[in-house]
């Protein structure tokens, strides 16, 4: 397993329309061992003890509980809401999630060892949507500014737990 790093935004993916114009997206990666699907990866995040606390604080202060059997389900796609999240598109291999207030976006991605390879590269990502304010300009507000740096350290335990959390279900 490897430390979660920052990486430029594959081309080309789901969550790459919101890196246009005054929009931000980003990125970060890890490779995992063995063969991982799109629904252990979103699972083994969604599930992670790290989220499993974010979760918690949104049931807490924004009314959106969940539960790991609901997380389950949205790895499974057998559920579009989440938490404080809904599906707004998912491929074989991505799955892009809108949050509640339609200001921010989640991604994750795997790719599959390519023919002999014994690794699978996994990915998070997240956008802003930029906002028009009263004046008429368009930003993404002094908020996402202040919290830029907790944002990007925070991404990387996210996905360092789901790291974790994809070893912790391959051995259950």
């Amino acid at each position: 397993m490897r430390t979660p790093r920052a990486c430029p935004l594959p081309p080309r993916t789901l969550l790459a329309r919101y890196a246009q114009a005054e929009g931000f997206a980003d990125c970060y990666t890890s490779e995992v061992d063995g063969a991982v699907s799109l629904a252990r990866f979103v699972e083994a995040f969604y599930t992670g003890a790290v989220i499993r606390l974010e979760r918690r604080l949104l049931g807490w202060f924004a009314s959106r509980p969940s539960t790991d059997g609901e997380a389950r389900e949205l790895a499974h796609a057998e559920r579009t809401d989440f938490a404080a999240w809904h599906v707004e598109d998912r491929t074989a291999n991505e799955l892009l999630l809108g949050d509640w207030t339609g200001r921010t976006r989640s991604w994750l991605m795997v790719m599959p060892p390519e023919a002999g390879g014994r690794r699978t590269r996994v990915y998070f990502g997240s956008a802003v949507v930029p906002v028009t304010t009263r004046t008429g300009r368009v930003g993404r507000g002094l908020l996402f500014h202040a919290l830029l740096g907790f944002h990007r350290v925070y991404s990387r335990v996210l996905l360092g737990s789901a790291v974790s959390g994809l070893r912790r279900l391959r051995e259950a």
